[in-house]
């Protein structure tokens, strides 16, 4: 009973699930990204260049056939599918987590040492990292300031 019980909470614990979904949206988005790259990208460039594929570049050498051609197709679609990638997702994502990222106040406590620019509590009258005698920004308590 009690593998069962730590089975289920392996399971249903958020990293697992998380990963599941990951893995699932992966595959759909490897999908998309494999269609745009074969149905849109390597047709634009046929259009261009005048040959959609090099699968049927090859040589031989004592008998044996070399088809090169098809290492760089695999190549022309790796690099496809990853511009894609960078350009219709990487880009478009970054661009909205930089518009809605807060950046947090900074820390009225802690202040930058004028020698060494340290992070030091505001109270010090030394710095802990260069040793610098500095004058405190705030005051202690029951000093005059």
């Amino acid at each position: 009973m009690a593998v069962s019980q730590d089975l289920k909470k392996f399971l249903l614990r958020g990293n697992v699930v998380d990963m599941a979904v990951g893995v699932v949206m992966g595959a759909a988005f490897g999908a998309i990204i494999t269609a745009l790259v074969k149905d849109l990208i390597t047709p634009l460039i046929a259009a261009i260049w005048g040959q959609p594929s090099f699968a049927a570049w090859a040589f031989t050498l004592h008998k044996s056939k070399f088809l090169f051609g098809d290492f760089i197709n695999a190549i022309v679609s790796f690099l496809l599918i990853a511009l894609s990638i960078f350009f219709f997702v990487v880009l478009p994502v970054n661009k909205l987590i930089s518009r809605y990222k807060q950046v947090p106040p900074p820390d009225p406590n802690i202040r930058k040492c004028p020698e060494c620019l340290s992070d030091i509590p505001a109270q010090a009258r030394r710095c802990a990292h260069c040793t610098a005698v500095v004058n405190p920004a705030i005051p202690a308590a029951g000093e005059k300031s």
